[in-house]
């Protein structure tokens, strides 16, 4: 055995070890820690304490790739040819040309990769460990098998650890077991080594929370060989579906390569036939093959993509894998987490009763802002001993804080607002405390913690005994209403303790139960005198004897925000579910609120899913809105229940136990803030704010994308339509080539690809929420988009034809004249079709100015049309000659007719359709 600990053959002993043996085999003093130099030592031999990611391929690889496409490499060769021959012109040209093209591709690959990778650096962890006798923080990442760390409350554990010391230490390992409730832990050994993972107290687990109490333990294990590591090696090596955009340009690739193939064909054939060179004509051919198969288009789509990722990071949606951006625009239900994505995820008091009365409290979230009302009136806590009473019972018997930064005591500012590091429920009764003029810090200058019995499930109670300055005893108690009122024999009345009467518990009881119809969380609390320097004695014998206080009631409030989020998605033609470990009366009531839960729409418990059959669940998931009390397991049914009834589903989730529901799901979502390493490997998309209205702005930003990619298909295909037929109708005529290669290969690169690029920015569409979402199995050409391309590119084509033709019969003897206005005829009505594109109804439905990318795109493509045709050097490259207004009369009126009429024409169906209606 090495001092690394690398063994892993004793991975499940731990748990029956006693601690000393533990650091013995890791050969490690728990009182000094592993010296700096065996830590580094250890550290190259296991490597760094992080998750492992797949493979990264260098950029020279990426720059290569650009050149695996079988049409450029035939181009090459062809090129390669055409300098054997002497066209040395020619062929630097064309090489040129493929290099920018291989260029722009690797820029956006890589610009892509690098965006991404900036975007999972979404944390930098730390830990506290001793090495050679002194407590340092270091980046948990340097953390090695054997180094003693440090936890407390707040800390997420930085590696599986071996405990050595628990002191009140509660563990929230829900992330990992699926389990809510905190975990006591103890550093005791257990008697044997193969226990369930949740019932292992004296082990904490990498990625789990501690949210009270303060312990330390040795490392065990680091990395990959933690659980998290084997849970998220599970997931690396699961199968990834492919999005519906990767399958409909794959068919498109298929349907382009096929017909460009049969195309360039006949136009090779038909141009020898009519007296033109092989060779001639093979260049042609290979030239129209690849401007038919727009080899930009997969660049173009990564650089819409990657635009649109940058969108959703301003709009807290953060992208993990490009092509599954458009998925979100097939969307048809999103079942989210209610605590923290749908509320605040901030526990907050908004009702106390005290002394007969129901106080509201005012405000919200953590911001010890708000005050207590009565009966609509503003009233002050300090008036009524009872409400004062239960306010400082629940400061006091606490173990959270509310901490801002700077200052100093247990309230220390921090910037941007107010937080709680503890369970969420203590730090309510901090804020709530705070509004009343009770503060902690305060408190505990008057009253010094003697003794706590701590809280567990199965008692459902907390009690502190507290000391006076004058040497007074006090036992304070908080817990579930129905267990503390059982335990009580009194009640504070007028500032007075009565005896509690069976009338006074029905009140108590019935106040318990009309705060839970209003969705509120409730405790109550007690107390008992003792005498001064007395030990109350073990728990059951001290919290007997209560004087009765109050209850207070508390809810996670909805997000502000949410409301109008739910709305936006009922009329987009999405269906909103909520789902839950919550209780069904809270889950209920919250989902009333939002909108969620719908006239005529099921609440259902995790119990009656599990008394469920599939064939049942089939049946009634359309109707169900709400699912309580559900465990991470539950989730992969639903999710295959909806997508068996042809929904694209969106989950959110944040633990291990919900990576598989993530992954299941046709767009998986983790949580940003809450979230696990493991949840959002397994995820598309990360929420930074965890918040569900984030989620339906990244669908909108969806479907925008999408929309964009089709525009510049639609604009690519129409336009490589016409460069074809334009050749292919010239040689069915026996005309001369109306284009050179070179002048398609730079209408493919340079005047294809700019617009295309601005078309990837373009605005959404004012009803693009407004619309059901689509067929995730649609056609890239379904709505209309093929029509379009044909439609379009056959005007395209026939116009310049046309041009040519009038050019070439007007100066028989000058074919580069000709040539030239058909090349500008070709690229003028290109930039013309590009407005076009930006509407599925018509050229004229859209003001023009309003993408500033696009104009700007399009008045550098004509500027490059200019230089190209009127500078003199370039001129014998491209086969230009400087034109005449009387040329370029014609070229407007061919570049700009057909797109207009077609717009008149749309309009005029618009207007038809909109009567039938």
């Amino acid at each position: 055995m090495d001092k690394g600990g690398v063994d892993v053959s004793e991975k499940s002993r731990w748990v029956e070890w006693e601690a000393d043996r533990v650091a013995a085999h890791f050969e490690v003093d728990p009182a000094v820690g592993l010296d700096r130099g065996e830590a580094e030592r250890r550290l190259k031999a296991v490597g760094p304490n992080r998750l492992s990611e797949g493979k990264k391929i260098s950029p020279f690889i990426v720059f290569l790739n650009q050149f695996k496409d079988f049409m450029v490499l035939v181009l090459l060769a062809a090129t390669l040819i055409s300098g054997l021959l002497g066209e040395y012109l020619d062929a630097a040209a064309i090489i040129a040309i493929v290099f920018l093209n291989a260029i722009l591709g690797f820029v956006q690959e890589v610009r892509a990769e690098r965006s991404l990778a900036a975007l999972k650096e979404l944390s930098a962890p730390t830990a506290r460990v001793l090495r050679g006798g002194v407590w340092e923080r270091i980046p948990a990442a340097d953390l090695v098998p054997g180094d003693i760390v440090a936890l407390e409350s707040g800390d997420r554990i930085p590696a599986d650890v071996r405990l050595i010391r628990a002191e009140s230490l509660y563990v929230e390992e829900s992330a990992l077991t699926g389990e809510s409730v905190p975990v006591s832990k103890s550093a005791e050994r257990l008697p044997r080594a193969d226990v369930p993972l949740g019932n292992r107290k004296n082990m904490g687990y990498m990625g789990t929370m501690v949210v009270r109490g303060s312990g330390t333990g040795i490392v065990v294990h680091t990395g990959m060989e933690t659980e998290m590591g084997r849970i998220a090696h599970l997931i690396q090596t699961a199968e990834q579906m492919e999005t519906p955009l990767q399958r409909r340009l794959e068919q498109l690739g298929k349907v382009l390569i096929v017909v460009a193939l049969i195309l360039t064909g006949m136009v090779v054939v038909a141009g020898v036939l009519h007296g033109h060179g092989l060779y001639e004509m093979f260049l042609a051919g290979v030239s129209l093959a690849v401007a038919a198969i727009p080899e930009g288009l997969p660049a173009i789509v990564t650089i819409a993509l990657a635009l649109g990722v940058q969108r959703m990071i301003r709009r807290k949606a953060i992208v993990r894998r490009l092509p599954s951006v458009e998925t979100l625009g097939c969307a048809t239900v999103i079942c989210s987490d209610k605590t923290g994505t749908l509320t605040q995820n901030k526990m907050t008091v908004t009702r106390v009763w005290a002394d007969g009365r129901l106080y509201e409290v005012t405000g919200t979230g953590y911001e010890p802002e708000g005050g207590f009302r009565l009966e609509k009136r503003e009233v002050s806590p300090r008036r009524s001993e009872a409400l004062r009473r239960l306010l400082e019972i629940g400061v006091l018997c606490n173990n959270a804080a509310l901490v801002r930064e700077e200052g100093g005591g247990m309230l220390r500012r921090k910037k941007g607002g107010w937080r709680i590091d503890g369970d969420p429920t203590e730090g309510a009764l901090l804020v709530v405390g705070a509004k009343g003029g009770i503060r902690r810090e305060e408190m505990d200058r008057r009253w010094k913690r003697v003794k706590e019995y701590p809280f567990d499930s199965e008692r459902k109670r907390m009690s502190v005994l507290v000391e006076g300055p004058g040497g007074e005893r006090m036992l304070l108690v908080k817990g579930a209403p129905d267990v503390l009122l059982e335990r009580c024999t009194h009640i504070l009345r007028n500032g007075k303790a009565v005896p509690l009467s069976r009338e006074q518990r029905e009140e108590v009881l019935r106040m318990n139960a009309q705060l839970a119809a209003m969705a509120l969380r409730n405790l109550a609390f007690a107390f008992r005198e003792i005498p001064a320097g007395k030990d109350p004695g073990p728990e059951e014998r001290a919290e007997r004897n209560l004087v009765f206080v109050g209850l207070a009631g508390m809810i996670d409030p909805p997000r502000d925000e949410v409301k109008e989020a739910i709305r936006r998605c009922r009329q987009a033609g999405i269906k909103p579910v909520m789902i839950t470990g919550d209780h069904k009366g809270t889950a209920v009531a919250i989902a009333r609120q939002l909108g969620i839960l719908t006239e005529g729409g099921l609440a259902v418990e995790g119990r009656e899913l599990d008394r469920m059959g599939e064939s049942e669940l089939q049946e009634k998931v359309n109707r169900i809105d709400v699912y309580a009390r559900v465990s991470p397991e539950h989730k992969l049914r639903i999710v295959k229940a909806l997508q068996k009834e042809g929904h694209v589903v969106a989950m959110t989730g944040d633990g291990v136990n919900d990576a598989p529901a993530i992954k299941a799901a046709d767009i998986g979502i983790a949580m940003g803030m809450t979230g696990t390493d493991v949840s959002k490997e397994a995820s598309s998309l990360v929420l930074a704010d965890d918040n569900f209205a984030t989620i339906v702005a990244a669908v909108e930003e969806g479907r925008s994308i999408y929309d964009n990619i089709r525009k510049f298909i639609s604009y690519l295909l129409a336009s490589n339509v016409g460069e074809i037929l334009v050749m292919f109708l010239a040689m069915l005529a026996g005309l001369p080539l109306p284009l050179v290669p070179i002048q398609i290969l730079w209408v493919n690169l340079v005047t294809d690809g700019l617009p295309a690029m601005a078309l990837g920015v373009d605005p959404a569409e004012e009803d693009a929420m407004r619309r059901p979402p689509r067929d995730s199995r649609e056609s890239i050409f379904a709505r209309g988009v093929g029509w379009k391309i044909v439609s379009r590119g056959l005007l395209i084509g026939l116009f310049t034809l046309g041009a040519f033709w009038v050019a070439y019969w007007e100066s028989p003897g000058d074919l580069t004249r000709a040539q030239t206005v058909a090349f500008s005829t070709l690229v003028l009505a290109q930039l013309v079709y590009v407005f076009d594109c930006r509407s599925s109804r018509s050229i004229f439905h859209r003001n023009p100015l309003e993408n500033r990318s696009l104009v700007l795109a399009v008045l550098s493509s004509v500027l490059i049309l200019f230089i190209i045709i009127y500078c003199a050097p370039l001129q014998p490259i491209f086969h230009t000659t400087a034109l005449g207004a009387r040329e370029w009369m014609l070229i407007i009126a061919a570049s700009t007719l057909p797109i207009l009429l077609a717009g008149g024409v749309d309009v005029v169906r618009g207007m038809r359709r909109a009567e039938r209606k």
